[in-house]
């Protein structure tokens, strides 16, 4: 087990990373983990995950996510680590062995380093530290201000770390070695002045000193422009230094300048030792011997070729250079870019860019091998391995035969085997600084052939597939590469048309970003068939692209486009995926559970999740969060035209899942309500649905699901299956009532129009109901009225009894708040009359709560707190939280009418504790609203401001 913070927050175990879940447990883990065998306050933990004003429930949300991540410890078997997360008073402590947190093992190992009597020594001591690193520390994670500190000094003590290494390769005499490693970290931090000057010490030595003169310039200029200041001591003095040509800055000198280390042994007045000269490994037979220059190996050129003086390094070759020309029209990937750099900053990497077809994993690679070259002295290699080309893999030996000829060997010399040209490979890059660019790898065992011998080496992979292997076995960086943002994807389409023909039209051109996805494959092709039209707006070929049915073939010219680079990618896929694939075309949009897509695939949730699974390491579907998968627009319609005949068949799977879940959440939230309906005509009951442990839960599904569903109950009415359409609207009844002032009216009315197509009595006044309810909340009285006087009528002729009761009780609502009060008292009583004789509690108890109500109103507070009573009595919903508030306000108003005005604001209290405890704001406003009026507490006021603000971010 291990608790890692420099990187993504995460605890890894021998089975993986634990699902730690949302971003603000992470950041109280991350919290536990700094202060680790320290108790810690609850209010320190509220400082970490609140940037803001914490909520009144923030103790409450604490202690949820500390009940999951000791729950998550325990099935880890945490306790035989030594690892506990107790709870000390009002205080969390995480005991654990220090060896276990990657940040302690961190400071360790700087401590270690200081304390080594040689040079070589310190310099490991220092890249091991350095390797714990996996990204910027706490990622992953909600920063408040004590955590954005905590980063902050972490990421001081990296960058500090990265100088001491610097100082340490230039004692050793290794100055292009330390120029590299700060070269990367000076791209990613270029105000960074100390960084500047290191880099500019190390260039110097390695007998860059042009270099080394333009990177001052270079700082100087960026601190003048982006802060206004001058350079400081240390950039002024490394630059004077550098002028000057003093031997102890010079080409080849040890690092005794400005900024040289200083190991501990120095401190105890024996320093380590001049470096010796590395000793050459020998090459094999036949191999040219490669020129060496202060102990850093150049590539030779081949045999016969004559020596060209290299700038700066006169006699020596140039270096080998396989890479295609730079892409053209390349923009944006600023911190794709950055995070290439960040990754190719370690010993031996092997940077893994991955993405889906035509997200521009090649033209980001080309773009950083051409920016990088100044970090590769001894060349650079590249191979397309065709992993998903129709003309096949090229063997492993052709690219073996190609990387040793560039390198210098000679033809007769390459060994006819892979196994042999890939040791003569290893061997020859032992003491170089190459890097190796392997464009589109289909899997990890062909990477690991083509990996280089020397650890100053980098690895450039680009893959569709995630090559997890290789990340296991080789410790590859990942960096996905998602879609361009709509601004780049405009300024893309300017590259290859022109800034005018863009700024012409503005719109059309980010409506044609947007419709192309941000996908740039898609958007060069739409540039070129503009490029070579120039008679054409930007917005007709907007309008052609706008409609599905033919956007694919619009995004193809020649034999290379979108639905090309997908064929390619799906023809490598087992059966079971491609069938999953092409049944996912048919779903409604938005993101997909294993569920739902056993749904559409007629198969069952692990069957469905293994195909997801699959589906996500080819970047055919994207993981947005755990067990949600998504499809971008694009791909979604190719999938489709993959099986179009089962677009039915699919749809219909789907929208009865969405009904069967629907109905398993809101007979969890609601439990004892009267089921809304009877199954449609041809249900085909799911192979599982998913099982809700309790009413949070199901009102955390029907919250996050609200859009699905709505997309889901569009789909239906379009496809004429108005019978599940109404259905699925219907069913999201509990997480109605509980937001209602959240917009539901359009999809009410969705509900309304598919009930009335389907000329269904039932459906169209159970609707009505809900939806006049949902009008009167919104304070649209007069409509919700008009709304629901039809409803009852329509009740009565579907033979829906308790149907009846419940609009009775909504149009009484309605009569009371317009006057009517007699009249509504009448409705209302009809309808409590209605659920005795079918013997239905829950609706009765609506009934007498809302009659309550009405008597209190009409100034019959002893009726109002007898119906109230009446109502808590009925069980066994007289423990649920939001009815129960509702009934103890009426109770608390009738005893204030009635005198009892210190048992009335004991009742009022209790009710609006009830409702903050719930977290229903509504309820908690009319509490307190009603005990303001008889009270002037300041904590009444205080907790009456904090729900009505809440109350109004919500809506």
């Amino acid at each position: 087990m291990e608790f890692r913070l420099l990187g993504t927050v995460t605890v890894e175990t021998l089975a993986g990373p634990l699902p730690l879940g949302p971003a603000k447990r992470r950041s109280l883990l991350a919290a536990l983990v700094l202060s680790a065998n320290t108790p810690v306050p609850v209010g320190r933990l509220t400082d970490s995950l609140w940037d803001d004003t914490p909520p009144s429930q923030a103790r409450g949300v604490i202690q949820g996510h500390v009940s999951r991540l000791r729950a998550l410890l325990v099935g880890a078997d945490a306790e035989a680590y030594g690892v506990e997360l107790a709870t000390l008073g009002d205080a969390y402590v995480l005991r654990v062995p220090e060896t276990l947190v990657d940040a302690q093992r961190f400071e360790e190992l700087l401590m270690l380093a200081r304390e080594q009597r040689t040079w070589a020594d310190t310099a490991l001591m220092l890249k091991e530290a350095l390797s714990l690193w996996q990204g910027p520390a706490l990622s992953g994670a909600f920063t408040g201000p004590p955590l954005r500190a905590a980063a902050h000094s972490l990421e001081e003590s990296r960058l500090a770390t990265v100088e001491q290494l610097a100082r340490a390769y230039g004692e050793l005499g290794e100055h292009h070695r330390a120029a590299a490693l700060l070269a990367a970290e000076t791209a990613a931090h270029p105000l960074r002045e100390s960084l500047a000057a290191e880099l500019m010490l190390a260039l110097y030595r390695a007998g860059r000193q042009s270099e080394a003169l333009d990177r001052f310039h270079r700082t100087r200029g960026l601190l003048a422009d982006e802060l206004g200041i001058d350079p400081g001591h240390e950039l002024a003095d490394a630059y004077a230094l550098i002028l000057r040509g003093e031997p102890g800055a010079g080409p080849g000198g040890p690092g005794s300048g400005l900024g040289a280390a200083r190991g501990p042994a120095a401190a105890q007045g024996s320093a380590p030792g001049p470096a010796a000269a590395p000793v050459a490994a020998p090459e094999p037979a036949g191999a040219p011997a490669p020129a060496r220059t202060s102990g850093a190996a150049r590539t030779a050129a081949p045999a016969g070729a004559v020596p060209v003086p290299h700038p700066g390094h006169a006699g020596e070759p140039l270096p080998v250079d396989l890479l295609p020309r730079a892409p053209r029209g390349f923009h944006g990937r600023a911190a794709e870019l950055a995070a290439l750099t960040r990754a190719a900053a370690g010993e031996a990497p092997v940077c893994l860019v991955t993405g889906p077809a035509g997200v521009g994993k090649t033209a980001l690679a080309l773009q950083w091998a051409h920016r990088s070259g100044a970090l590769f002295p001894d060349g650079r290699l590249f191979a397309d391995l065709r992993g998903f080309s129709e003309a096949g893999e090229p063997a492993l030996v052709d690219v073996l035969r190609e990387f040793l000829l560039a390198l210098g060997v000679a033809p007769r010399r390459i060994p006819e085997s892979a196994p042999a040209a890939a040791a003569l490979f290893r061997s020859l890059s032992d003491r170089r600084r190459l890097l190796v660019v392997l464009d589109n790898a289909r899997d990890s065992a062909t990477v690991r052939a083509l990996l280089p011998g020397g650890t100053d080496c980098v690895t450039l992979v680009t893959s569709r597939h995630r090559l997890e292997g290789l990340i296991a076995s080789d410790a590859a960086r990942p960096v996905p590469l998602g879609t361009l943002e709509a601004d780049d994807g405009t300024a893309l389409l300017a590259g290859v048309l022109g800034e005018e023909r863009v700024r012409a039209e503005p719109v059309a051109a980010r409506r044609l970003a947007e419709l192309c996805g941000g996908l740039p494959l898609a958007l060069r092709v739409t540039a070129a068939r503009l490029a070579g039209r120039p008679h054409w707006t930007l917005a007709a070929l907007a309008d052609e692209l706008a409609d599905e049915r033919g956007r694919l073939a619009c995004l193809d010219v020649d034999d290379t486009g979108v639905a090309a680079a997908l064929r390619l990618t799906v023809q490598h896929l087992p059966p079971e995926a491609v069938h999953q694939f092409a049944r996912l075309g048919h779903h409604p949009g938005g993101p997909v559970d294993p569920y739902a897509a056993a749904a559409l695939a007629g198969t069952d949730p692990v069957a469905a999740a293994a195909a997801l699974e699959r589906l996500a390491a080819a970047h055919l579907v994207a993981e947005t969060a755990p067990g949600r998968w998504i499809l971008h627009d694009l791909v979604r319609l190719y999938a489709r035209g993959l099986d179009p005949a089962s677009a039915h068949e699919a749809l219909t799977g789907v929208l009865d899942h969405c009904i069967a879940t629907a109905l398993a959440a809101a007979d969890t939230a609601e439990p004892g309500g009267e089921p809304c309906f009877v199954l449609p005509d041809g249900y085909r009951k799911p192979a599982a649905v998913r099982d809700f442990a309790d009413r949070a839960e199901a009102m955390r599904w029907l919250a996050a699901e609200r859009e699905n569903l709505a997309l889901a109950a569009v789909a239906a009415r379009e496809a004429g299956l108005e019978d599940r359409a109404w259905r699925i609207i219907l069913l999201q009844w509990p997480q109605v009532v509980w937001r209602v002032r959240d917009n539901w009216t359009p999809l009410l009315e969705l509900a309304l129009e598919s009930a009335r197509a389907g000329k269904d009595a039932y459906a169209e006044s159970r609707v009505l109901t809900l939806l006049g309810w949902v009008l009167t909340e919104e304070g649209r009285t007069a409509e919700a009225a008009a709304v629901l006087e039809r409803s009852p009528v329509l009740a009565r002729e579907a033979g829906d009894p308790l149907g009846e009761a419940t609009a009775l009780i909504n149009l009484a609502v309605v009569q009371a708040e317009l006057g009517e009060l007699p009249t509504a008292l009448e409705n209302c009583g009809r309808a409590v009359e209605l659920c005795r004789e079918e013997e239905d509690r829950h609706t009765e108890m609506l009934g007498l709560q809302h009659l309550a109500r009405m008597r209190l109103t009409a100034h019959r507070p002893q009726e109002a707190l007898d119906c109230a009573r009446a109502a808590l009595d009925l069980g066994p919903e007289h423990e649920e939280a939001v009815r129960r508030s509702l009934l103890l306000a009426v109770c608390g108003e009738a005893r204030i009418a009635l005198g009892e005005e210190e048992d009335g604001i004991r009742l009022l209290d209790r009710a609006a504790q009830e409702a903050e405890k719930a977290g229903y704001d509504d309820g908690t406003v009319r509490a307190l609203e009603a005990l303001l009026r008889v009270s002037a507490r300041t904590d009444y006021r205080r907790r009456y401001d904090a729900a009505l603000r809440r109350l109004t971010d919500e809506v």
